[in-house]
């Protein structure tokens, strides 16, 4: 079998909001793909052997103090590059070219005109004929770096596109990976295909094999314990564990107080269904006890990750000898909790990755981590999961603690698991569970004023959310329909004690994320 990530593509972030789209488009071609830093090490890029770099765009101008730079001996190595936006610009300053502020910025839909369809505009229509692409910047390339020439033009740029005579690199000064260019796929193939000489090897099939044989050749004849949410991603990371080494993986379900109603009787009668051995622990009073007084988000993350792992190497201590603990981190949650030095900056902690406390006694089994959410999916498809389990809308392994702004108190969670219970009830009901990301209920730390039974009351606000994603990077707030709306809102208020208000969520991630913490 050959190797899945052999065919790696390395995608430097130079802080574009859709860098993430960069790594979607390439895996959806199949090819393997990682996130970096732009600032990565030239000599680790030299040892990774990608069979191609592409560059992402920017905020900065390559003119600003501070801007995100690289060596220019990154275009030295070999290896084919492709520049978009800011990589473009980065790549045409660096080679001696002359980059300035363009007299009109574009921002949105542009037409390009091919006027040299070379490899990357390989079979795509040339002038006369024009193709809708996606701009975003101010700066633009004035005069292109000896050795290259211009492919594309724009309204206002005659250096759209651009190539080197000899070399493979290439720059598009648009966004080829938004849905918004309509030849951005074939372009992003083509460089993939026709200029790195890539093969479609990244398929959850070959993934499931290589994962299997990865996790088998490190834990076989050693103890693995995996920390089980009933989540699908944890769920698929005990299914692949169980796959490699058998009788060795011991499953732990933690209840730590911050579930939804009827979680954990749920989760166990599944899990138990898939043939897994689980161990029950009932933490809830050891997490709300730790949590009580906490408001601020990122120190309720780190109280609620560092107590997992406590109890787990705690239950590992009861077991026996382990050495691993498995668990499902996603390639988004390492993606927003690691710090790049530059324009990135972590959006928030995870409990799998951020909040791992500095010195824990098991070493880490995460055979997602290079994931997305919908490839854990497909992989649960390969791996025989029952539709129902493989659709469930995503919890956040904080749990309820994180959609409970300020303190979490056993009275708030009552008041939490009430009304998320009505959102899950009518959106399944509704037909709208299944056509939604994720939907559910938010406490927030405000009272309101209202009228109940001719009465006044003062009581508690429930804001409802809903989106639409792929893979939770970026995500849009969900159209429901009002009939819908005014249900949940109804039933909320009336069913729930203690709520006289019900707000709907309507921010897109970018700029809001999906959880409200």
């Amino acid at each position: 079998m050959k190797d899945i990530h052999g065919e790696r593509i390395l995608i430097l972030d130079f802080g574009s909001q859709t860098t993430q789209l960069i790594a979607r488009r390439v895996r959806e071609a199949k090819v393997y793909c990682e996130i970096h830093p732009f600032n990565l090490d030239i000599e680790e890029i030299r040892k990774m052997s990608p069979k191609g770099i592409i560059m992402s765009g920017g905020p900065a101008s390559v003119y600003d103090d501070g801007s995100p730079l690289i060596p220019a001996a990154i275009f030295d190595l070999g290896i084919p590059v492709l520049g978009i936006c800011y990589g473009m610009q980065l790549t045409a300053h660096l080679l001696g070219g002359r980059v300035e502020k363009s007299e009109r910025r574009e921002y949105g839909p542009a037409k390009l005109s091919i006027i040299e369809p070379g490899e990357i505009f390989h079979g795509l229509a040339q002038s006369p004929v024009t193709h809708q692409v996606w701009m975003s910047h101010g700066d633009r390339v004035e005069a292109l770096p000896e050795g290259f020439i211009s492919i594309a033009t724009s309204g206002s740029s005659p250096f759209a596109a651009m190539r080197h005579g000899t070399r493979p690199i290439f720059g598009v000064q648009f966004h080829p990976e938004v849905v918004h260019s309509e030849i951005g796929v074939d372009i992003i193939r083509n460089f993939l295909f026709r200029v790195c000489g890539c093969e479609p090897l990244w398929d959850m099939r070959s993934f499931v094999e290589t994962a299997t044989k990865e996790i088998r050749a490190r834990a076989t004849g050693k103890k693995v314990i995996c920390a089980l949410s009933g989540g699908v991603d944890s769920t698929v990371t005990a299914l692949l564990v169980n796959k490699a080494i058998g009788e060795d993986l011991v499953c732990v379900f933690v209840n730590n107080g911050l579930l939804r109603k009827g979680e954990a009787e749920t989760v166990l009668s599944f899990l138990k269904g898939l043939g897994l051995s689980v161990h029950y622990v009932d933490a809830s009073e050891r997490f709300l006890d730790r949590l009580a007084g906490v408001s601020e988000p990122e120190k309720k993350r780190k109280i609620i990750g560092e107590e997992f792992i406590r109890i787990f190497e705690e239950e590992a201590g009861r077991i026996g000898e382990v050495h691993f603990l498995a668990q499902g981190t996603l390639y988004p949650d390492v993606i927003e909790s690691v710090s790049f030095k530059g324009p990135s900056a972590v959006i928030k902690s995870h409990h799998n990755v951020g909040g791992l406390p500095e010195v824990m006694k098991l070493k880490l089994i995460e055979p997602l981590r290079e994931l997305f959410k919908d490839e854990v999916r497909k992989v649960a498809h390969e791996l025989g999961m029952p539709e129902e389990l493989i659709y469930r809308h995503p919890f956040p392994g904080p749990g309820l603690a994180i959609r409970i702004l300020g303190e979490v108190t056993r009275q708030r969670l009552s008041i939490l698991r009430e009304a998320d219970a009505i959102v899950i009830d009518e959106m399944k009901t509704s037909g709208w569970y299944q056509k939604v990301w994720q939907s559910f209920a938010v406490l927030l730390p405000v009272r309101t004023v209202g009228v109940m039974g001719d009465e006044r009351t003062y009581e508690h606000v429930v804001a409802l959310r809903a989106v639409d994603s792929l893979d939770a990077m970026t995500a849009d707030w969900t159209r429901l329909p009002y009939e819908l709306m005014a249900r949940l809102s109804n039933r909320v208020i009336n069913e729930v004690r203690g709520v006289n208000r019900v707000c709907y969520d309507i921010s897109s991630k970018p700029p809001a994320t999906i959880e409200w913490e």
